[in-house]
């Protein structure tokens, strides 16, 4: 348990507090939506950090690579999954965007399953990695959005439309991303699916 492991399970410790402020509606003016896209944003650069740190300082452990990408998706679809229940990505729209994201990761975990079955580590590749960066950065931008549409004050026209368009350009384009990195992951990886 080094320092990168130790910031990987304190990002998954940091989930359960981001899902109680950003349902916290009791909170007045939207506060505990801003507390809960602080605490993802935070995890999220944990993320980085934990990653960094191993690299540089020759940290990097199986349990890491099979704990982080874990960590990674715990966080993104916890907010992905908050953020479609109060309608900040309007249905259909976001339950079908859920059910690709969370369909990907199923099929990469039993993936990563099955190699572990046989003494392989598979670590997320370039495509995984840029989803992962395009759904920190897309996720943050829906909360601000959400944040906004539940604050209760009198924010500008534009303001708000802006942030519509950004929350449904870059979740569309984190959606894409899953669905490339889940098709090249399943390619080329797809030994694991053969029996020995």
């Amino acid at each position: 348990m080094n320092l990168p492991n130790k910031l990987t399970v304190m990002r998954m410790v940091l989930i359960p507090f981001m899902i109680f402020f950003y349902l916290a509606s009791f909170i007045p003016y939207g506060i505990g939506k801003l507390v809960a896209l602080v605490i993802f944003i935070v995890a999220a650069l944990t993320d980085f950090v934990d990653g960094k740190i191993a690299r540089s300082r020759n940290m990097v452990t199986n349990f890491g690579k099979f704990l982080d990408p874990i960590a990674d998706k715990l966080l993104t679809t916890s907010l992905l999954l908050l953020l479609v229940a109060d309608g900040t990505i309007f249905n259909p729209y976001g339950v079908i965007v859920a059910i690709i994201i969370i369909s990907r990761e199923f099929m990469v975990s039993a993936l990563r399953l099955m190699a572990a079955t046989r003494g392989t580590v598979l670590a997320a590749d370039i495509w995984g990695k840029a989803k992962t960066m395009v759904q920190m950065i897309a996720l943050p931008i829906c909360a601000v959005y959400s944040y906004i549409l539940t604050c209760g004050f009198n924010v500008a026209g534009w303001v708000v439309g802006t942030f519509m368009w950004l929350s449904y350009i870059s979740i569309g384009l984190a959606t894409v991303l899953t669905i490339i990195s889940g098709v090249n992951y399943l390619v080329k990886n797809r030994h694991c699916l053969k029996e020995n």
